[in-house]
């Protein structure tokens, strides 16, 4: 399976509405833009989240939580949360927040057709 479409469908009802949010074919999964920088996705059974080191740092205190390694290499301020931490959809919007509050502060990314 490259990516678990019911926490993607669950993840695009969250974020599809919302102001400068784009959806993305990654990593053989599912990712969303946010104002051109990558916020969230789905990667197999897991739930991709940028959320900053700082951030980083106390989710990974919280079960079923590992830094993001799926090139191989660890990508820091990137979490992932296993079904067990996105299992309910109060800890699903809690985390999706924290990505989108990181990632909103960030200075937008002019996209390839913007930058010529």
């Amino acid at each position: 399976m490259p990516y678990d479409p019911e926490l993607a469908e669950r993840l695009a009802a969250i974020v599809d509405d919302l102001p400068g949010m784009r959806p993305i074919q990654m990593f053989g999964g599912v990712g969303f833009l946010l104002n051109g920088n990558m916020c969230v996705g789905v990667w197999r059974e897991w739930l991709i989240l940028r959320v900053g080191a700082e951030q980083a740092e106390r989710c990974l205190q919280q079960p079923d939580m590992r830094p993001m390694d799926i090139t191989g290499r660890v990508m820091t301020g990137w979490v992932m949360a296993g079904p067990q931490a996105c299992a309910e959809n109060t800890r699903l919007l809690e985390y999706v927040r924290l990505a989108l509050d990181f990632t909103g502060a960030l200075p937008p990314k002019m996209g390839k057709t913007q930058r010529k």
